[in-house]
C-alpha cells in the first residue's frame, strides 16, 4: 500500500471514529427479539424493552400487542415457523401506539379485538394500526382451541382503555404500563387517572393469577401489583402532604425521595417526574382552603 492511499485508509477510519462518537449519532442497532414460555402453551414476545404475550392452541395463535410493524413481521414469522399456525386473534392492550402499532400485519388472518374506547382513541388519533374489528365494554372471552384468555376492563387507569389478560389454565395475567416489577410508573404519568389506577390495582390483587406478565421488564406475581399500588399510594401521600403545608414544586421534588425504592428501576430518571406528576394531578383533583 502507498503513503498515499494509506494516509486515505486510515482517514476514512478516523472520520468513521469521530462520527461514531459525536453526539446524537447512532450506529443502527439490531432490535433484541425474542419468544420465551411463560407456563402452558402461554409464550412472551419480546421487543427490546417492551412485551407482548401470545397463546398458541391447537386451531391457531391468540396474540397481542404487535408492538411495531417490523416486530409484528418478525413475530408472525417466528410462530409460522415455531408452531406452524395460523393467527386468529389479535388483541390490544390499550390504544398507545409504542405498543400497538403494525397490527395490519396480522389483518390476513387475525381478528383484531380491543376495548371499545381503545378503537375509538385509535381511530381519533390515527394511529399506525389496523382498527379493531370486535369491541366489548366490560368483560369479554375468546376461547379457541381449548384454551381462554379473558378480557377485562378496569375501568380509568394509565388510560381511558387500558384492559388486563387473565389467562386461567395458565394462572397468569398481561398487564401493561399499569403495573410493573419493581420498576417506576412512567416518566410524569401522562394522561394518567392516578386514583382510579389505585382501585384498578386493587381490583388485579383480587384476581386468580400466579404469575404477571407487565408490558415491560421481568415477569412478576401478584405481591408486584401490591407494591406496586403501595408505591404510588406513598407518593400521593407524600406529595399531597408538602402541597398542604404550602411547599413548592421545586421544594417537593427535593423532599419526596422515596429512599425505600431507590433500588426499583428507571429510580434516577424518574423520581423527579413521577412526582412532577403526581403534583399536577393532585392540583386537578384536590380542592385546597
Amino acid at each position: 500500500m502507498s503513503n498515499s492511499v494509506a494516509r486515505a485508509v486510515y482517514a476514512v477510519a478516523g472520520l468513521c471514529l469521530l462520527l461514531s462518537a459525536a453526539p446524537g449519532v447512532r450506529a443502527q442497532q439490531t432490535p433484541v427479539r425474542e419468544i420465551t414460555p411463560i407456563a402452558g402453551d402461554l409464550y412472551r414476545f419480546r421487543n427490546n424493552f417492551h412485551y407482548s404475550v401470545l397463546l398458541v392452541t391447537r386451531d391457531g395463535v391468540i396474540v397481542t400487542d404487535p408492538i411495531d410493524a417490523d416486530a409484528a413481521k418478525w413475530l408472525k414469522a417466528e410462530i409460522a415457523r415455531r408452531f406452524d399456525a395460523p393467527i386468529k386473534y389479535l388483541v390490544y392492550s390499550h390504544d398507545h401506539a409504542d405498543h400497538i402499532a403494525g397490527g395490519e400485519v396480522f389483518g390476513d388472518t387475525g381478528v383484531v379485538v380491543a376495548h371499545e374506547k381503545a378503537k375509538r382513541q385509535i381511530i381519533g388519533e390515527r394511529r399506525p394500526t389496523a382498527v379493531p374489528e370486535i369491541t366489548f365494554s366490560d368483560r369479554m372471552e375468546i376461547e379457541l382451541g381449548g384454551k381462554r384468555v379473558e378480557l377485562i376492563y378496569l375501568g380509568l387507569n394509565h388510560s381511558d382503555n387500558t384492559i388486563v389478560m387473565r389467562f386461567p389454565q395458565e394462572r397468569a395475567l398481561f398487564a401493561v404500563d399499569i403495573v410493573a416489577r419493581n420498576r417506576l410508573p412512567y416518566r410524569d404519568f401522562p394522561n394518567a387517572y392516578i386514583d382510579q389506577w389505585i382501585d384498578a390495582l386493587k381490583q388485579i390483587e383480587t384476581m386468580d393469577f400466579d404469575i404477571l406478565a407487565p408490558g415491560h421488564g421481568e415477569l412478576g406475581t401478584k405481591a408486584d401489583v401490591t407494591a406496586h399500588r403501595q408505591y404510588i399510594e406513598t407518593l400521593r401521600a407524600q406529595v399531597l402532604e408538602h402541597m398542604r403545608a404550602g411547599r413548592s414544586l421545586d421544594e417537593i421534588k427535593r423532599l419526596v425521595t422515596l429512599d425505600a425504592y431507590r433500588d426499583w428501576g428507571s429510580y434516577a430518571d424518574w423520581r423527579e417526574l413521577n412526582v412532577e406528576g403526581m403534583y399536577r394531578y393532585l392540583q386537578q383533583v384536590r380542592r385546597p382552603n
